[in-house]
């Protein structure tokens, strides 16, 4: 399942960037493309497999780790609405799907969490944090239709609780625990420094939205927080590992540009609340500049993880270091085209795609090669 949703993500990300070079498709659309049918069922897959790493308990149940699938299926609905070729009514029904999920996903987590023997890692509840801003942005979302003359105000809700709460919190907790595992080298304060900062993040994200929505210099607030969040992760890492280390390591270099893009974004993005730049290029150098370094980061950490479970064996490592091959090159690309696309300048979508085909032949490459290591053992 996982192998299958990290192949469809990374698809998912190819086919968005043809659909907005070739302008047939609303850029709405692409973003739910995206979000609903690569960005949601992956992270829902990932959580279901670090959730038993946090509370020290036996891998998720057949039932969990199949809810992605009901997932993806609903985001197909919602992309197809957004394109027309289905009703808006198809919108309100994906979205009870994935509310529904959403639900029955938090309830397990939390059960894992009560169930733990001694006292679960914190980054749970980052993951249950983000789940509960996306039913909040998924509850939105009839309330659009319900009033109209609010709508842009809710709009401007559903998306902030989306991209920084659902997806921002999902990253921002993960990547205290992943850029170490990346590095082989275990970080002990990132557990302290996870429980100290959610409250901040929370509220930060609050402030985000709802100042975006309503009153600008709120929004303004809730971003210098996240910024300083994302600086601390950042300092963290850099105290512990130089840049040498950093840029030789593919799938660490990723998920550290995964930050700075965010951390882009969000100068980016304060700037546009106080109507400086064009709003309507955030969304798609949010989904290069910090999105797509965070899944092939991700997924270069994790695949070979997946694909050979168990004990750490030669060929997991070949596939590790498969993977790893041309990460920093691929960073630099994706940060280069977000940083392009948030100008307005839609050259930036050359150099995603470039990064994009570059990890797909790399995952296939590092399939290549455990399937010889498999034949010759």
């Amino acid at each position: 399942m996982l192998i299958y949703l990290g192949f469809s993500a990374v698809a998912v990300f190819l086919a968005a960037l043809v659909l907005l070079h070739t302008g047939g498709t609303s850029v709405a659309a692409v973003a739910h493309l995206v979000f609903t049918v690569a960005v949601v069922p992956l992270i829902f897959a990932a959580i279901s497999h670090f959730i038993p790493v946090l509370t020290r308990s036996r891998a998720a149940p057949r039932g969990v780790l199949l809810l992605p699938l009901l997932l993806q299926a609903a985001g197909v609905v919602t992309f197809l609405a957004f394109r027309g070729s289905l009703p808006e009514s198809a919108v309100y029904a994906a979205a009870s799907i994935t509310l529904l999920v959403a639900l029955l996903f938090s309830g397990w987590m939390i059960l894992r969490a009560r169930r733990t023997l001694g006292r679960a890692h914190p980054g749970w509840r980052w993951y249950l944090l983000a789940i509960v801003f996306l039913a909040a942005a998924l509850l939105l979302i009839p309330a659009m239709n319900g009033w109209p003359q609010a709508r842009p105000q809710l709009r401007l809700l559903h998306l902030h609780l989306n991209t920084l709460g659902f997806i921002g919190l999902t990253a921002l907790g993960s990547l205290q625990v992943l850029l170490p595992t990346a590095l082989r080298t275990p970080d002990p304060t990132a557990a302290q420094r996870l429980r100290r900062q959610l409250p901040f993040a929370a509220g930060a994200v609050l402030a985000v939205a709802f100042g975006a929505a309503f009153w600008p210099p709120l929004s303004l607030a809730g971003a210098l927080v996240l910024l300083a969040i994302t600086l601390q992760i950042a300092s963290a890492c850099l105290r512990r590992h130089s840049w040498q280390i950093l840029s030789a390591n593919g799938a660490a270099a990723a998920l550290f540009a995964a930050l700075a893009g965010f951390a882009l974004l969000l100068i980016l993005g304060s700037a546009h609340a106080f109507a400086l730049g064009n709003g309507g290029d955030a969304v798609p150098a949010f989904v290069v500049a910090f999105l797509l370094p965070l899944v092939s980061g991700a997924l270069s950490e994790l695949f070979p993880v997946w694909y050979l479970p168990g004990r750490r064996t030669p060929a997991r490592d070949r596939m590790h270091a498969e993977l790893r091959c041309g990460g920093t090159l691929r960073a630099i690309l994706l940060l280069v085209g977000g940083a392009l696309l948030a100008l307005g300048m839609d050259d930036g979508l050359w150099f995603a795609a470039l990064a994009l085909l570059s990890f797909m032949f790399a995952l296939l490459r590092s399939l290549a090669t455990a399937g010889a290591r498999r034949t010759t053992q």
